[in-house]
């Protein structure tokens, strides 16, 4: 089974965060930090896959990166049976995975007080933020697994820690991410799968167009410096998080939360 710690004691600490020859999956990429980060990583050598639910952005973003047609997916992460058929298809057609970035993720109601939810519009927040992050999760381990090598990186939310008033089913969502992850990397840790999540504050991103500018002004009070993060500052760790140069860091949680997050 080959494990690839050779592969960081043979090479320089800045090649460890290139991508050369390894087949990368973004799911979410069509724009946002998923679009960021799928940029940045391609820019770094990796051979790109991206899927995401918005076939107009995945059109542009392939023109941009200039991806054939068997890099570019149409997936709802909510439909386990289109999550399936794509993990199987990537493989089938590139031979492997040895990174997946899942980005794919909605707000779901905001500035809406607990007792008066919407149970459909909570549940579709689930299965978006955290049922399709599972499943991808789950059908990707057994090819990681067979070569001894994986890195897997989710988007959770500040949410998820702290929690954010009015947001209830979105700090549900992100709370379990994060414990899935957590669970999931003692699981995988043997066989040489490194799996963690981040946890942004609010990010300039189409995501937050449709959050109330109630529920926005109280986020960015609580970051000291004042401002929202930017893709491109999201995509920095992310690329980091899925590169051979993660490889003693599992099971974590990281922040970039602009100083929100100090613990």
């Amino acid at each position: 089974m080959t494990n690839r710690l050779s592969l960081m004691t043979s090479e320089s600490a800045r090649d460890a965060t290139l991508f050369n020859d390894q087949v990368v999956l973004v799911v979410g990429a069509s724009n946002g930090i998923g679009r960021a980060a799928a940029s940045l990583i391609s820019y770094r050598g990796a051979k790109l896959i991206v899927a995401d639910m918005n076939p107009e952005g995945l059109k542009d973003l392939a023109q941009e990166l200039n991806l054939s047609t068997n890099q570019v997916h149409t997936l709802d992460v909510s439909n386990q049976n289109a999550v399936t058929q794509l993990i199987a298809t990537i493989i089938k057609e590139h031979g492997k995975i040895d990174a997946l970035i899942n980005s794919a993720g909605i707000v779901g109601q905001t500035n809406v007080k607990v007792e008066d939810l919407d149970w459909s519009q909570f549940e579709k927040t689930l299965q978006v933020n955290l049922y399709g992050a599972i499943w991808l999760t789950q059908q990707i381990i057994p090819h990681m697994k067979s070569r001894g090598y994986g890195r897997i990186v989710h988007l959770a939310s500040i949410a998820g820690k702290e929690g954010n008033p009015g947001m209830a089913s979105y700090n549900t969502s992100k709370a379990g991410l994060i414990g899935f992850v957590k669970g999931a990397a003692k699981e995988l840790a043997p066989d040489g799968i490194i799996i963690n999540a981040l946890a942004p504050a609010v990010i300039s991103t189409p995501m937050n167009s449709n959050t109330s500018e109630e529920t926005l002004k109280y986020m960015i009070s609580r970051i000291p410096l004042g401002r929202t993060g930017q893709a491109s500052e999201v995509a920095e760790i992310i690329a980091f998080m899925a590169s051979p140069a993660c490889s003693f860091t599992t099971g974590f949680t990281f922040d970039i939360s602009g100083g929100r997050a100090t613990y």
